[in-house]
């Protein structure tokens, strides 16, 4: 069965109308008094799409398999009914939890964990949070005395079933949210494990941005003849915010960029996203260094931090959070204007994740990606999983130096031919129309003032020539070396062989090995014998097929 929903039921005027149509509110749910209490407290009436779909079903005690993407109210969708099951008492004696909630994230599962005591703080209830990060004899403690709901990362709730931890003997419902990052997050195992450890008689919910493939799988194995809500396409979403982007031509430039826009004074708070750990940490310092009030989150700090990271950016006193995609999920801060795409997501729908932490509960926001040339196949793919166009910008005196092309159309891998540097790898070119050293790349690739002594986590050049290193730009002066320029001897040479018709005896010769050690070049001696790898090259160097 599938349920599509498009917008809430509002009455609609109509001549030959026998009667308006009926607005669905919550009251008109039947859920507990005591919840509908607090929804009301909460300044909510009227439910979204998702809610006035999901909640019903689930009421009615059927699977689910939801299509929802963030900022639609799919926490309450699940949230609602499930506190409707426990307001009812357990027939079962056991201090396990009634309802478990997987998420991916710790940020995540903590807002699942706050809507649940949100919405059910008039009900007697017990709501417990399983984290990586925290600390075993709290999280045993919390476990020794009756849970309604319990929240939990995969990782460290399977700790706890494999010592015995929890009984799962009255557990009535089993919720897995935002499933499709799980299986990205390599937790797909897990969650089955998991899942064979509950009561088969449980109820059980599925919410992910897709349920094709992968996931589709997943449900069958878990699911029972469950039921199907799809809301909104990806491009009906985020009309509130306005999307940029940015084309820069290597770090420096991209750096600067940054710099200008945090200084906006029509910015509030933003979150700034990178691709890895290191590169938050690293740019979050730099930026501190800069005079910005900037902090990392990403998935090596422990609770503790994160909590106070996020405890600060809800307070005010952090104006520029940057972060990973993984510990961004679940972030709702109301402060936050501007989200800036320091680095592209791998994949399309996390953009779309990436931009929902601003322009939240109806307010305006901006995002701004970064990008080169180079990414013409990977911003064609978001503005395709969007359906909306994402319109270049520039600012005053910080104008990119190269004209950004349009994507490839089938040409060799799909990487486009240009000339601009990419933002990551690539070489600034110089006036002879070569590539020279790329400004400001080094290990660390933010900051002005970045050991030089190393390229691309290789020695830097010092300045010594080279004497016969793999691609050195010295004299090739070797005999039979690789690729050097004297007469070849050894492997693939075209000196004639030794005697007439005599057998072969160099590589691949079909003759038995020998025992004795090889000597000859190219032969498990080591190519290099420089001071670094592929150092002072003059052309461009990124399609050196070796």
């Amino acid at each position: 069965m599938s349920i599509k929903s498009t917008a809430t039921p509002v009455e609609v005027p109509a001549a030959n109308a026998a009667a308006p149509v009926e607005v669905t509110t919550f009251a008109s749910l039947g859920l507990n008094p005591s919840i509908l209490k607090a929804i009301e407290e909460s300044g909510y009436t009227v439910p979204t799409p998702i809610q006035a779909e999901a909640i019903p079903t689930v009421m009615a005690g059927h699977d689910l398999m939801a299509s929802a993407q963030t900022g639609t109210g799919k926490t309450a969708a699940f949230i609602l009914p499930s506190l409707h099951r426990i307001a009812e008492p357990s027939a079962v004696r056991s201090k396990g939890p009634r309802v478990l909630v997987l998420t991916p994230t710790r940020e995540l599962a903590q807002q699942v964990s706050d809507a649940a005591t949100k919405y059910g703080k008039n009900m007697r209830l017990k709501v417990v949070s399983i984290l990586g990060g925290m600390p075993y004899p709290l999280q045993n403690k919390l476990l020794s005395s009756p849970v309604d709901i319990l929240v939990a990362t995969p990782g460290r709730l399977i700790d706890h079933i494999e010592r015995g931890r929890i009984d799962f003997s009255r557990l009535e419902i089993l919720i897995m949210d935002e499933a499709d990052r799980m299986l990205d997050m390599g937790f797909i195992d897990d969650v089955e494990r998991i899942a064979a450890a509950t009561p088969e008689t449980r109820q059980t919910l599925l919410f992910s941005a897709t349920l094709d493939g992968v996931i589709g799988n997943l449900a069958s194995r878990l699911l029972k003849t469950p039921k199907r809500i799809s809301v909104a396409a990806a491009k009906a979403r985020h009309e509130n915010i306005e999307q940029k982007l940015m084309y820069v031509d290597d770090m420096a430039h991209k750096n600067r960029l940054l710099d200008h826009i945090l200084r906006d004074t029509e910015l509030n708070q933003a979150i700034v996203f990178t691709a890895t750990k290191r590169d938050a940490d690293t740019l979050a310092d730099s930026l501190s260094a800069q005079g910005h009030s900037a902090a990392a989150l990403h998935g090596d700090m422990n609770q503790r931090e994160r909590n106070r990271t996020l405890v600060n950016l809800r307070r005010g006193q952090v104006r520029v959070l940057v972060a990973t995609d993984v510990a961004a999920r679940g972030i709702d801060v109301a402060g936050i204007s501007h989200v800036i795409n320091f680095d592209l997501p791998k994949f399309a729908e996390d953009y779309v994740h990436r931009i929902g932490r601003t322009g939240r509960g109806g307010a305006t926001g901006i995002s701004v990606s970064f990008a080169s040339n180079r990414d013409a196949l990977h911003l064609k793919k978001i503005e395709q999983y969007t359906g909306q166009r994402i319109e270049a910008h520039t600012v005053a005196g910080l104008e990119p130096k190269f004209k950004p092309r349009p994507a490839p159309s089938g040409r060799g891998n799909g990487a486009p031919r240009h000339h601009a540097p990419d933002s990551r790898h690539g070489y600034p070119r110089d006036d002879r129309g070569g590539q020279g050293r790329r400004e400001g790349h080094s290990h660390n690739r933010f900051g002005a003032n970045s050991d030089s002594r190393h390229v691309n986590g290789n020695r830097a050049d010092t300045g010594t020539p080279r004497t016969g290193g793999f691609n050195s730009g010295a004299p090739r002066t070797g005999t039979g070396g690789f690729n050097s320029g004297a007469p070849r001897t050894g492997f693939n040479s075209n000196a004639p062989r030794t005697g007439a018709g005599a057998p072969r005896t160099g590589f691949n010769s079909g003759a038995p090995r020998s025992n004795a050690p090889r000597t000859g070049a190219g032969e498990g001696s080591p190519r290099r014998t420089g001071n670094g790898f592929s150092q002072n090259r003059g052309g461009n160097t990124n399609g050196n097929k070796w």
